[in-house]
């Protein structure tokens, strides 16, 4: 019996590289944070993650990220759709668009969205005579939350659809179902996993999001304070385990909603694979 020829190293060797790897660039950091929080009795450790002003940062932070996530969700998939099954003049700039939010340094992009929303900008001072303000609001935060969130859910989405076959789609409709129920259907359970994988990325994006936000949010205390803007007042203060123990309360929550997230993904998957 003649043995499989791999171009990569054995199996022991390859593993032995991954574990390394992962331990050093993604498990001692966040070991290292729980093990700076640990610094803090039970009783100091609840008293700073649940201070009023820190709870309100959690709200603004998670909240947000939820909705900017679900927006994302709908307009994002629209958008892969108009892509993938439509020819229209400027197409592949707007799929390049897309992107940008990818390249362009957050900072950047907090600046600029700042200066369309402001009360003197380009949207703005059409918002502002009628009585809704953006900029230097959680509005804001939403605004730079979708614009960075939105690639993950169209990149996610867009291969999906262009392995869908329309002829798929075709005969549903000859044998009777409208669009609803031919969306509902046959497409929608074919991008479900898709679409909850882009979910969780664009959700886990904006949880850690600062450079974008903190231009436009106005960072008031208990109505658009963000938590990393918490764990870098910490910071500066040379708190830096209190900084560390917000981080932590983060991160739990962060991993709790993303396993919840692919929990449904794995799920919607099975339910795919079972229905074909």
């Amino acid at each position: 019996m003649s043995r499989q020829h791999n171009v990569l190293p054995g199996f022991n060797l390859a593993l032995g590289y991954t574990l390394v790897y992962l331990s050093l660039m993604v498990l001692i950091p966040l070991a290292a944070v729980f093990i700076k929080a640990s610094n803090l009795s039970f009783g100091e450790f609840w008293n700073v993650v649940s201070a009023p002003r820190v709870v309100a940062s959690y709200k603004v932070s998670f909240g947000l990220s939820l909705v900017a996530a679900a927006i994302n969700s709908v307009f994002g998939v629209l958008l892969a759709w108009a892509l993938v099954r439509y020819s229209f003049p400027g197409r592949k700039l707007v799929d390049a668009l897309v992107d940008l939010p990818f390249a362009l340094p957050t900072a950047v992009a907090g600046i600029a969205l700042t200066a369309i929303y402001a009360k003197n900008g380009w949207v703005g001072q059409i918002l502002e005579p009628v009585g809704f303000q953006v900029a230097y609001t959680p509005w804001g935060i939403l605004v730079a939350l979708i614009f960075i969130g939105l690639p993950f859910v169209v990149r996610t989405v867009q291969p999906i659809l262009e392995d869908l076959e329309m002829e798929t789609e075709e005969a549903a409709a000859s044998l009777g179902a409208n669009r609803g129920q031919t969306i509902r259907r046959v497409v929608l359970p074919a991008l479900l996993p898709a679409l909850l994988t882009g979910f969780a990325l664009a959700f886990a994006r904006a949880v850690g999001e600062y450079g974008s936000v903190i231009f436009i949010a106005g960072n008031m205390p208990f109505v658009s304070e963000i938590t990393p803007l918490m764990i870098i007042t910490k910071l500066e203060q040379y708190d830096y385990v209190g900084a560390t123990a917000v981080a932590a309360v983060m991160l739990v929550l962060s991993f709790i909603l993303l396993l919840v997230i692919n929990f449904l993904q794995a799920w919607s998957s099975g339910r795919v694979r079972k229905g074909r």
